[in-house]
């Protein structure tokens, strides 16, 4: 993914919505995990973070390359450090 944000200028515009659509994606997945581990704070700014670059993917990848990158290193980050902290993925994700 780190590479897709190094070459965002060199990307369409439809290039770069995937790109966002793809990182909202894996927001909303380590969002779901979080949840389901009983981090609810995680969870919910991971989801806030997703809904926020989905709602405004369109103009993210219309507008300055620089502040698209930020956003996707923001992101990056929060998956990051949630990957960090588990390691491993969880086998089941059943609520009870």
């Amino acid at each position: 993914m780190e590479e897709r944000i190094q070459m965002m200028k060199d990307l369409s515009i439809e290039e770069r919505e995937e790109v966002f659509a793809d990182i909202a994606r894996v927001l909303e997945g380590t969002a779901h995990e979080a949840y389901v581990e009983g981090n609810r704070h995680f969870a919910a700014l991971s989801a806030n973070m997703a809904q926020a670059i989905r709602v405004n993917a369109d103009e993210l990848a219309r507008d300055n390359v620089q502040n698209a990158k930020r956003v996707l290193l923001q992101a990056s980050t929060m998956i990051s450090q949630f990957n960090a902290v588990h390691p491993y993925r969880m086998v089941s994700k059943a609520v009870h």
